[in-house]
């Protein structure tokens, strides 16, 4: 017989985020989910992501997106060094 274990919490939020089926799902949750500061948060996050991916300087994207360059630096690393994921989306949303 084998032994279930109990799930983790990042586990029931990687299933969670999996279930999503469409944009107005997604957008139920985020509204729910995150305050309207944390959205602002992710919001920033993904555009550094997107400016990095165009192949944006990171000084060009301090004064347009007016995002520290240490943050900067981090979302580089992270694209560069990460797991995929930003990559993935970023192919995925291109279709």
């Amino acid at each position: 017989m084998l032994l279930r274990m109990p799930s983790s919490p990042f586990r029931d939020l990687q299933r969670l985020f999996a279930s999503i089926k469409n944009e107005k799902e997604a957008e139920l949750f985020l509204e729910d989910m995150f305050t309207a500061s944390e959205r602002a948060s992710l919001v920033e996050r993904w555009r550094l992501i997107q400016a990095l991916a165009s192949g944006m300087t990171q000084r060009d994207i301090n004064k347009k997106l007016k995002i520290s360059i240490s943050k900067i630096t981090r979302g580089s690393k992270m694209l560069k060094h990460g797991s995929g994921g930003f990559g993935l989306f970023l192919k995925r949303l291109k279709k």
